[in-house]
């Protein structure tokens, strides 16, 4: 093997992870928040995380990506530790599916269905459409599909690149020699998670032990133990992404440690006995990328199984080596580490923002009940709420404003664009409860109270500004569109509603049945009420056009659509105050 040998396996190896990189990174971004949706479908049941687990790591085929989306959802209090074992589990199972495709390299045949199952035929397909697919596609979704398919095609190129560079090496005594160091197992899990901690991706590492196996230089007896290692090395990812992370997620990476060291340990006294006590002829013969991809897949569902019963015990290690609490559980903590899987960032912000949409509404149900009936607790409720609003708008405006500039699809992009907007009209709504609350303190103070017919009016839209923050704040939480539609009708009638009741403290102030006290206080509630509609007009427009980018911000009144027309009647109806 020459110099040019030599630089033929680097390149290869170059190519070999650059494609791994990009087409996880590409399933990563496709798969959006559905990976977030998928995890919070959890279970305590740990063989449903398992499955789990194992899903979404064969689906971004990367179980580096995985642990570290993990370490994020459990360091910001969105997952527990005992949730994410199972997952961790399922993710070494997961992981496997890219030795599988792999060891299609091996095949040989002059059929041409079976030729075309081989890696590096097919892959030329896949980078002639992916390219395709890139420069022509005009949607992101399709652009990130190409990426995919040629992230594939370069790594398997630079997997026939490797394979090709090795060949000679069979013929050579010098490798023959060198290799024969490896009947060392424990020389060889180490070299495994060495190489695998330093190019972070056990696929890669599995790739390139596959490419050797083509030499027949490698044993049963070499391979199992860098198997193993791989399985230790690929922990370094997660152990990086914990650095800076609360102790709950340096836990998450712990239990992966552990969790592969345990198997490791297991899996190479069981081939010590089977080595020196029985002497497997087995172990003796020679490996294929075929054979890899089944012992890697048998090793890790064996570890699996065999640890899964102790989910427990491996919860409570993480919790001794980790000692102590995770401290103060912040508001609103989103990890950085999210920042590798936008779409779950996303998803997590949007989560943070419905909890932000029921504080607000909450506090400005209790500020209107306020208005006749003033206590001292309730008010210090709304001031906390409000302060929680503004804690909310302060880190999730920030976070969202660094994941933007962030590579994401155009779809959650404009959910972004929406987040962004929602949590400064949630804030803003929490300001006019406290507005409400300061008017409530008044008339306390003041000793003074509405007339009978005043409170009536004022109890009128109360309900009018109840029903359309729980439209609001509902449509938003579920993203029903139809919902949202309601909104606007019934922010046109609540501004009428204002008008009217208005023109009738005008009347009843000149009837001398009102005072100018009161009107100025009147005036405050009316303003607050009618600027927190238009708050849930703004946030429920957005989601409208967030789905229909024909419909632009407050488009929607001006379509004058029968089903428009329809609602306002019902409410007009509904909150009339001149019968």
């Amino acid at each position: 093997m020459d110099i040019f040998g030599i630089i033929t396996f680097f390149g290869g190896l170059a190519f070999f992870i650059y494609g791994m990189a990009v087409m996880s990174g590409g399933l990563e971004k496709l798969s959006g928040s559905k990976l977030e949706k998928l995890l919070r479908k959890m279970t305590a049941r740990p063989l449903h995380a398992l499955m789990l687990g194992a899903g979404i790591t064969a689906a971004v085929q990367s179980s580096s990506a995985t642990t570290v989306m993990l370490v994020g959802l459990v360091n910001s209090g969105i997952m527990d530790l005992g949730q994410s074992i199972g997952i961790i589990m399922g993710s070494n199972i997961g992981t496997t599916m890219t030795a599988w495709i792999l060891s299609l390299a091996g095949i040989e045949s002059d059929v041409i269905w079976m030729k075309l199952l081989k890696p590096a035929n097919f892959s030329l397909i896949f980078a002639f459409v992916g390219a395709v697919m890139f420069m022509l596609a005009k949607t992101k979704k399709r652009k990130d599909i190409g990426t995919i398919l040629i992230g594939f095609a370069v790594l398997m190129y630079g997997m026939k690149l490797m394979s090709s560079a090795v060949k000679p090496l069979a013929d050579i005594p010098e490798f023959s020699n060198i290799l024969t160091a490896f009947e060392n197992p424990i020389l060889g899990v180490v070299v495994g998670a060495l190489f695998t901690a330093l190019i972070q991706s056990s696929s890669a590492s599995v790739g390139v032990l596959q490419a050797l196996s083509l030499t027949g230089g490698i044993t049963y007896g070499m391979g199992i133990p860098i198997i193993m290692g791989q399985n230790i090395g690929t922990c370094i990812t997660a152990l990086l992404s914990s650095l800076g992370a609360n102790k709950n997620g340096k836990r998450v990476a712990v239990v992966h440690i552990v969790f592969n060291l345990i198997g490791a340990t297991l899996g190479l006294i069981a081939l010590m006995i089977a080595t020196w006590v029985f002497r497997v002829a087995l172990l003796d013969q020679a490996l294929s990328p075929f054979a890899i991809a089944v012992v890697h897949s048998i090793f890790n569902v064996a570890t699996t199984f065999m640890l899964l019963p102790m989910v427990k015990v491996l919860e409570k290690i993480a919790y001794r080596v980790v000692k102590g609490d995770a401290g103060p559980k912040e508001a609103v903590h989103i990890d950085e580490n999210l920042f590798a899987t936008p779409g779950v960032a996303i998803a997590e912000c949007s989560n943070y923002t419905v909890n932000m949409a029921f504080i607000a509404y909450s506090a400005v149900s209790k500020a209107m009940k306020l208005i006749p009936n003033y206590n001292k607790k309730e008010y210090e409720e709304i001031m906390d709420a409000e302060d929680q609003l503004d804690l909310y708008e302060d880190k999730l405006g920030s976070y969202l404003v660094q994941l933007s500039s962030k590579d994401i699809m155009e779809k959650e992009s404009h959910k972004l664009s929406q987040l962004l907007r929602g949590i400064g009209d949630y804030e803003r709504i929490g300001d006019h409860a406290v507005n409400l609350l300061e008017a409530a303190q008044e008339i306390q103070d003041k000793k003074i109270a509405f007339s009978k017919e005043g409170q009536q009016e004022l109890n009128s839209l109360f309900s009018a500004i109840e029903e359309v923050m729980d439209m609001t704040v509902n449509s938003f939480a579920t993203q029903d569109i139809q919902l949202a539609k309601k909104v606007e009708p019934l922010e046109q009638v609540v501004d009428e509603l204002v008008f009217d009741i208005r023109k009738n403290h005008i009347q009843r102030l000149q009837a001398g049945s009102c005072t100018i006290e009161l009107g100025f206080i009147l005036t405050d509630i009316l303003t607050n009420l009618e600027r927190i509609s238009d708050h849930c007009s703004n946030i429920a427009c957005t989601l409208i056009e967030s789905e229909n980018n024909s419909v632009a911000l407050h488009a929607y009144p001006n379509l004058k659509s029968n089903e428009f027309d329809k609602y306002f009647r019902e409410y007009k109806e509904k909150y009339s105050i001149n019968h």
